[in-house]
């Protein structure tokens, strides 16, 4: 990974960076949601996506991706690896 150490800062990364810490959260993760605590190979949890989105406040390919890279919006720090769904209830509920 080479000299980026954990957490580190999301404005500060480049996109293939992002993949980079996005993996190693994953594998620092066992392969599960930060959030959650279900497994990344699956889509979140009924749960999670029983859960009313107001998707209008995010962006339009919000959900292209299935796993997103979470970081905190006031500290700018990386923290997991989380479902795209999982990071929506964060975002929305939790204004993470």
């Amino acid at each position: 990974m080479g000299d980026i150490t954990l957490p580190t800062r999301y404005t500060e990364l480049a996109i293939y960076e992002r993949r980079i810490v996005r993996e190693k959260y994953i594998e620092l993760q066992g392969g599960n949601c930060y959030y959650c605590g279900e497994s990344l190979n699956e889509k979140a949890p009924k749960r999670i996506t029983d859960k009313k989105i107001r998707w209008d406040k995010f962006p339009k390919n919000f959900l292209q991706y299935p796993i997103h890279l979470q970081h905190n919006h006031d500290t700018d720090l990386t923290e997991g690896a989380v479902h795209n769904y999982c990071n929506a209830m964060m975002w929305q509920y939790e204004n993470k």
